[in-house]
């Protein structure tokens, strides 16, 4: 896409914002300077770069899945307001 390419007041009305023309003006001239920028940037030899999808490497740093005691049900429904047959018992909701 070329610098001169896009329409300023179509961005700001995707973005929903409302710009004076002095804004639209300094927005134009600051969306040329990045797309300018990205225009050099496409002209960088990145052929012998490998793909990443981060700069640095990534290390999972979960802990391992043990199987451990949990709660009987007694424990988990002995501070329940209503409980019946070892099952919590709520409200009903229909909308």
């Amino acid at each position: 896409m070329a610098a001169t390419d896009f329409d300023v007041k179509y961005v700001a009305h995707l973005a929903r914002i409302e710009l004076t023309p002095a804004e639209e003006q300094k927005l134009g001239v600051q969306l040329n300077h990045i797309l300018g920028y990205i225009e050099k940037l496409k002209e960088v030899d990145v052929s012998q770069v490998e793909p990443t999808a981060h700069a640095v490497p990534m290390v999972n740093v979960t802990r391992p899945d043990e199987i451990r005691p949990g709660l009987t049900n007694e424990e988990a429904l002995c501070n329940a307001p209503a409980k019946a047959n070892g099952l919590f018992i709520v409200p009903k909701i229909v909308e």
